[in-house]
This record gives C-alpha cells, structure tokens and sequence, in this order.
C-alpha cells in the first residue's frame, strides 16, 4: 500500500504562503482517486456511473478535497465547474485535465468568494457553461493559526466568515433557483467544530454555523425535493495545511487511524451524498475524521 495510508504515516512538514499550492508540497502529494484496499493494497476508486449526465458546482474546487471531488465525480460521470483563487490557477488547470482525462467537462472559474458580488458571478458563470446545477459542494475555506483571541484581528475574524460561511449562504442562495427536485447540496464542515480546536477559534467557528445552515437548510429544502447535507472531515493532506499550520501543528497533524486522510477519502463521502444512495439522507453530517468519536 502507498506509505500515506499506513498507520504511522506522517506527512512531511513544509511552509508555504497562502492559499497554498500542490507543486510546493513536498513528496508524496495528495492523492485525489486512490484508496487503501483489503489486504494492505492501494487501489484505484472503482466508479458505477451514479452521477451520470449531471453537472455540479465545486467552491474551492483545484484541490485537496475540492479537487478530489472533481475527480471522482469525472468517474462517476458528472461534468464540474469549479470556483478557486486567480493565485490558484495551476492547479485548477491540472484538475481540469484530470477531469477532461476521464470524459467529463470541467469548467474553471477564477474569483475571490469572500465577496458577495463574486458569489453571484460564480453561479452565472456556472449556469451559463452547464445550463443546471444538480449537484452543490460548498468547499472553500480559509484558515489561519492564532493562539489567543487577544491576537486574532478583527479583519481575519471577518475575513474568514467571509469566506466560510457567508459564501456558503451566496453561493447557495443564487443556486437554488437552478436546482431541481432530486438535487442535492453538500457543504464542507469539520471536526473543529465539535472539538473546540482553540487555535483556529474563526474557522472553528464558522465550521459549526455551517452545520447549522445544513440542517436549518434542510428542513427548508427536504420538502421541496432538494437534500442538503454536511461532511466534517478531520485531518486531510491538502495544500491547506503547509499554507497556514505551524511546525508544531503539522508534527501533530493525525487522527486516531494513526495518519492523516487523503483528499480522495473524503470525496467518496461527498459522492456518497450527492448520489441517489443517500436518497433518504437529509440534514446529517459525515464524521470522515479518522476514527474521533464525536456523538454529533
């Protein structure tokens, strides 16, 4: 099996600026469509056509778990427009060719989320090169290590409501209208949110007003014939966390499993919500956190 599935795994520590990109990772990188198999084997994620024909809109979308999802949506046959930052563009270009590699559209949107007119822009954009929206991920997210609330500045409080959860609500509020029955959305929480993580106390935050938004939305939506649910993944290898994690933080940086996930483990759960297999799923969150037990 390849060595970042392995208990005991630790992933390599390094420092970028944010937003953070895959080529300045150190070896090995992310790995957005393999998964750890029976018997200690790697194998590649095995698709049966259960997004077909569909088109899906991805925040955050040129990589980790963003990117992930594109991927494994291409493999199960949806075409993607994915949403990132103009410093993010290489690897939304590799995402799209991986995408395009497996027979599938992915169409690129390059914008600042943390404003409201971008969302807007966003979702045109989006309904402009697929025609629908059936499928939503709300992904993009922004965080940044502070120890103490006495040196959190108010500007990186608003900035990262900005971006978590008040781009969740934008983008959500301007797809709806191109959803239809039987469409399903998807935001990105985290374990944060039920542990308290008390050096990331905006994120955290705002990972546990996403929760309520899903479930809020759910029972707005459920009747209406649209799903709304939430995934709360706990350590992931993404560029993320090079970007905005100290030292100290990355040397930690593990789960119960003995290893931090990949981005392709948490995109199965995303695929798992947004296909016709979670059909009478609603208002829930998915706890892929490696094994913490959190009751939510």
């Amino acid at each position: 099996m390849s060595d970042q599935f392995q208990q005991g795994y630790k992933a390599p520590v390094s420092k970028q600026s944010f937003p953070g990109t895959t080529d300045e990772m150190p070896d090995p990188k992310p790995v957005y469509d393999e998964l750890p198999g029976i018997g200690g084997n790697k194998v590649t994620y095995k698709a049966a056509a259960k997004l077909r024909g569909l088109k899906a809109l991805i925040t955050g979308g040129d990589s980790g778990i963003g990117a992930a999802t594109a991927v494994l949506f291409a493999r199960e046959g949806a075409d993607s427009t994915i949403i990132y930052l103009p410093d993010e563009e290489k690897d939304a270009q590799d995402t799209k060719k991986r995408v395009n590699e497996l027979g599938c559209k992915c169409h690129l949107f390059a914008t600042d989320l943390s404003k409201r007119e971008n969302c807007k822009k966003a979702v045109d954009f989006a309904v402009e090169q697929m025609g629908v929206i059936d499928i939503l991920f709300n992904n993009a997210a922004y965080q940044m290590m502070v120890e103490d609330i006495a040196d959190l500045s108010e500007d990186q409080w608003v900035h990262t409501f900005n971006v978590n959860i008040h781009s969740y609500f934008y983008i959500t509020k301007y797809s709806l209208p191109h959803i239809k029955k039987g469409g399903s959305i998807i935001n990105n929480a985290s374990i944060n949110a039920y542990i308290g993580r008390p050096d990331l106390l905006d994120y955290t935050s705002t990972k546990g007003a996403i929760i309520s938004f899903t479930r809020g939305l759910s029972n707005q939506y459920l009747p209406k014939g649209i799903r709304v649910n939430a995934v709360a993944p706990g350590p992931v290898w993404t560029p993320l966390i090079p970007a905005t994690m100290s030292e100290k933080a990355q040397e930690q940086f593990t789960s119960p499993m003995g290893r931090p996930a990949q981005p392709s483990e948490i995109a199965t759960c995303v695929v798992f919500l947004a296909s016709n297999d979670s059909s009478c799923v609603s208002g829930q969150t998915i706890h892929c956190n490696g094994g913490v037990v959190v009751n939510g």
